[in-house]
């Protein structure tokens, strides 16, 4: 069965790398981020109450409070009309944690966030704080995806509670860790999938997905992949999806979540494909990280 698996991999990559010599982060602020935004705020207005429904494809609404640490991004931008959004991991009092494309897509340059926490929904509700500060990593590169991380500065501390407090980032043995075979959860705001549009029934979304090792990813992604990057299994159809990105990838250790991923690409071929989607793997940034925490 595995061997079937990576040979489809295979054929599917095959297929994409002939017609897509640029990744999927590239001029995504236009293509999904402002679309979907205007969608979202749109149906928000519609419901003016908290619903119940899914985003990410597969996925199960999630409670107010189930992630406290995810973070929901809305973002102006230079030259452009519109709101952008995408996903964050709030890692301490005044740190949050993105993809960098969120930021700038090769295309388009956000001038401030705001930061959405303690809320199940991104236009209403929650702490709401306006910032501009935001280091992207030096490297990156916005056509092959390779970096695509980015620390947000808040102005402010914020009150940690029973909806609102952050996700530990790996230490000591874990840096060491890649995580395949392991479960893990993937959250977000985005859609549920290709051709399904925003509904007013709608709120934050989580998944269980199986990590993979990035071998077996690479026969997706061949062009992009690299081992700062790490993998999750779109095998049934669930995963992440547009306005997942930049937000967290999760495993449990000892009853607590551990950030592990950062939602970065997913296929071309789209959300419900069998392909992998594929984040930034934190532990390869963690000297990054920790020269901005």
């Amino acid at each position: 069965m595995k061997v079937l698996f990576v040979l489809a991999l295979a054929t599917l990559a095959y297929a994409n790398v002939e017609s897509n010599t640029q990744a999927h982060t590239f001029g995504y602020i236009k293509k999904y981020a402002i679309p979907l935004a205007e969608e979202l705020r749109k149906v928000e207005e519609q419901a003016q109450s908290q619903a119940t429904g899914s985003r990410i494809v597969g996925g199960s609404p999630s409670a107010v409070g189930a992630f406290p640490y995810q973070a929901g991004l809305l973002a102006s931008y230079f030259g452009i009309d519109g709101t952008g959004i995408c996903g964050g991991s709030l890692v301490s009092a005044n740190r949050v944690l993105t993809a960098a494309h969120c930021w700038y897509d090769g295309q388009n340059q956000a001038f401030v966030f705001t930061v959405v926490l303690g809320s199940s929904t991104l236009f209403t509700g929650g702490t709401r704080i306006v910032t501009g500060a935001v280091a992207v990593h030096p490297n990156w590169n916005p056509s092959n995806a390779r970096n695509d991380v980015a620390v947000i500065y808040l102005p402010h501390n914020v009150a940690f509670s029973n909806l609102i407090s952050p996700v530990a980032l790996p230490s000591g043995s874990q840096l060491n860790e890649d995580f395949a075979g392991e479960t893990a959860i993937a959250s977000g705001f985005g859609k549920t999938g290709d051709n399904i549009n925003i509904t007013v029934n709608q709120v934050l979304s989580h998944v269980s997905l199986s990590v993979i090792t990035n071998s077996v990813c690479r026969f997706a992604f061949p062009l992009f992949l690299h081992s700062s990057n790490i993998c999750t299994s779109g095998i049934g159809g669930p995963g992440t999806c547009q306005g997942d990105s930049g937000g967290p990838l999760v495993v449990n250790r000892n009853g607590q979540p551990l950030l592990v991923g950062i939602t970065s690409f997913g296929s071309p071929l789209g959300c419900e494909s069998v392909m992998p989607a594929a984040y930034a793997r934190v532990t390869s940034f963690m000297d990054f990280f920790n020269q901005h925490l």
